[in-house]
């Protein structure tokens, strides 16, 4: 069984660039309390419109799978996210030959945002590798995939995620201090989306508020941690970072990129991205810094407006172009092939 699966996937690997496979899409059940994991894969079957809320996409539901090049990416999304705001760096992956899965962080998605904050991050990196074993232990991808080297993609929330994973560790007590030291200018990421300050007299107030709640809630100072050794390529995309022990960074535990935006005013980059670039410095790679872009720069297709505020901290800013996302999309392709390849050729039977 073992040198037929391989044989399956060297066979994959060797026809998949002759032609491009459509992109297959379907839902797996997660496991206990676990949210469904969303996965993006090569495809026999043809592509038609599908439609999921207010994105037009394109898919083989339920399409049958096809061999890819064995290899399998996990992509971690931002807090209220939703699988549909990544389909474009999906179907980049899958067209690579991968296959990509979006497991829901639980009570930090779109229709439940319980447990945004710490208590989702503690949960999250379990999540992922909990997500790996359901797609690795599903019949239609069993044969399909080698899960000993896997990829994780993370943005903002999701980007804490795979800092987490590639090593990191952190503490509600470091984000804590951090908003002590730099709550007026890191405001939204220790306040959220809905409060901005404004440079009127409420401003004050608006602070002291804020550090009043995260005094009262974030005063655990136990570091949080979880690795899994089968993750050993990872990019974060503009990721919350303020609350890690920078020297848990230095030497990242899987190979790690970054992917930057300095027009970022939800998480502004000197206290997040740049501090884990500067922590692990010539250990991790700068994959792409947009001097332009915001936070929701490598959301694609951009979400639709939700609020005021949540719309002034995602939208693109001024001079912004789009069309750069896919040369990014490229490059994290490019950093996923040089990790993660080749599958392990099929051992002679004795």
């Amino acid at each position: 069984m073992a040198l037929l699966r391989r044989l399956i996937l060297l066979f994959g690997w060797a026809c998949g660039a002759a032609a491009q496979a459509a992109v297959g899409l379907l839902q797996l059940p997660g496991s206990g309390d676990d949210g469904p994991i969303t996965v993006f894969y090569p495809s026999r079957d043809g592509e038609a419109p599908v439609q999921r809320g207010p994105f037009a996409l394109r898919a083989a539901w339920q399409g049958a799978p096809q061999p890819g090049n064995g290899r399998l990416v996990v992509v971690s999304h931002g807090s209220g996210g939703v699988p549909w705001v990544q389909a474009d760096l999906a179907r980049a992956l899958v067209q690579a030959g991968y296959v990509v899965a979006m497991p829901q962080h639980r009570g930090d998605h779109a229709g439940d945002m319980s447990l945004v904050g710490p208590a989702s991050w503690r949960l999250r990196p379990l999540e992922v590798s909990r997500a790996i074993d359901a797609v690795a232990g599903d019949a239609r991808f069993a044969a399909l995939l080698h899960t000993d080297r896997v990829g994780l993609f993370g943005i903002s929330a999701g980007g804490h995620t795979a800092l987490a994973l590639a090593g990191g560790r952190w503490s509600p007590a470091r984000l804590k201090a951090h908003c002590e030291a730099h709550i007026a200018e890191d405001f939204h990421a220790c306040a959220g989306p809905n409060f901005a300050l404004t440079g009127g007299p409420f401003d004050e107030m608006k602070m002291a508020t804020t550090l009043a709640v995260i005094r009262l809630k974030l005063d655990d100072a136990q570091e949080q941690g979880h690795t899994d050794p089968r993750i050993v390529a990872i990019v974060a995309g503009v990721p919350f970072a303020a609350d890690f022990d920078p020297a848990s960074l230095r030497q990242p535990q899987a190979a790690l990129a970054l992917v930057t935006a300095q027009q970022d005013r939800w998480l502004v980059p000197r206290f997040h991205s740049a501090m884990v670039l500067q922590a692990c410095a010539e250990r991790c790679t700068l994959l792409a810094d947009l001097a332009t872009g915001g936070h929701g720069a490598l959301l694609s297709p951009p979400p639709p407006r939700v609020s005021a505020g949540l719309d002034s901290l995602l939208a693109d800013p001024p001079g912004f172009d789009r069309g750069e996302l896919a040369a990014v999309q490229a490059r994290i392709v490019g950093f996923f092939d040089q990790h993660l390849r080749p599958v392990p050729p099929p051992k002679e039977r004795p």
